[in-house]
């Protein structure tokens, strides 16, 4: 079959061409939407938590309009795009006051899974307001959580989709570039960590990356419909040593070469991070390589 096309893992040959032509002409009162949700039925195009992939069938029939392969039925609505146009997380008004003292004769830290939540906007915030890197909407898959101590917050944490190729990872789990398409949505990537300034707890930091590896895997089940087999950080160099992630029986992978995801020049143009990984089950190498 020859390909006319190739999107977001999808390869799409002249058969399913012809395939959604008729699909539209058969349907010629449908809306955009409704026809991108029949498409994924038929080709049993779906996410791993069983909802169709509709957004990514959308985007798929505009390149193939933009192509000239078909002619889509004309937009009914316009709806605004949230996600278009963020606004910054303003600062968050709480208690600064200092949490001090020994993780032992504290009350237990507790970890809240926070996103789509009342206290979203809290966790925005605080990442806004004192992590170096600030905010960042995560893209795909993701998780947000806020560590508290009789509900004064001292830490978050954002886990997104881990980044597509990273050398040290990928060599680490022995995985072939076909295996690692398939099943890279089974890694996590620690995107944000975030130890409040006021929060002076020795081990704290630690402590919370353990409660985090013994539930994130569960969360996304839940969430996702999948679990996660492998977490994976990066550590600016020139920021960090990593103490907390050794302490916490991650592994130290190997550095990042510096060029970003869609490097042209073969070049260094930011910083290299070193890369950490830690497994949550003991048969990842098969799991992620089947």
């Amino acid at each position: 079959m020859e390909t006319v096309l190739r999107y977001r893992g999808k390869t799409v040959s002249l058969e399913d061409v012809a395939f959604i032509r008729c699909l539209i002409a058969e349907n010629p009162g449908d809306s955009r939407r409704k026809l991108s949700w029949k498409l994924c039925k038929a080709w049993n195009w779906v996410q791993a938590n069983g909802q169709p992939r509709d957004m990514i069938c959308r985007s798929l029939m505009l390149e193939l309009e933009r192509a000239g392969l078909i002619d889509l039925p004309p937009k009914k609505q316009n709806p605004a795009n949230p996600l278009a146009v963020r606004r910054k997380p303003g600062p968050p008004c709480i208690d600064q006051s200092p949490i001090e003292g020994d993780l032992c004769g504290l009350p237990t830290p507790v970890i809240h899974q926070v996103r789509r939540g009342p206290l979203e906007k809290l966790f925005g915030g605080l990442i806004e307001q004192y992590h170096y890197l600030g905010y960042c909407q995560p893209v795909g898959e993701h998780l947000k959580y806020l560590a508290t101590i009789d509900d004064r917050p001292i830490a978050c944490f954002s886990w997104s989709s881990a980044p597509r190729h990273i050398g040290c990872r990928d060599r680490f789990i022995g995985w072939s570039s076909e295996m690692r398409k398939k099943n890279i949505h089974l890694v996590a990537y620690n995107s944000r960590f975030l130890l409040l300034p006021w929060v002076r707890i020795g081990c704290l930091a630690s402590h919370l990356l353990g409660k985090m590896a013994r539930r994130i895997s569960r969360d996304w089940q839940e969430v996702y419909g999948h679990p996660i087999y492998i977490l994976e950080t990066f550590v600016d160099t020139e920021r960090f040593k990593g103490t907390c992630y050794r302490a916490s029986n991650w592994i130290h992978l190997g550095q990042t070469t510096g060029r970003g995801k869609n490097d042209l020049t073969h070049k260094p143009n930011r910083s290299i991070k070193d890369v950490w990984g830690f497994c949550l089950d003991a048969k990842f190498r098969e799991k992620l390589c089947r």
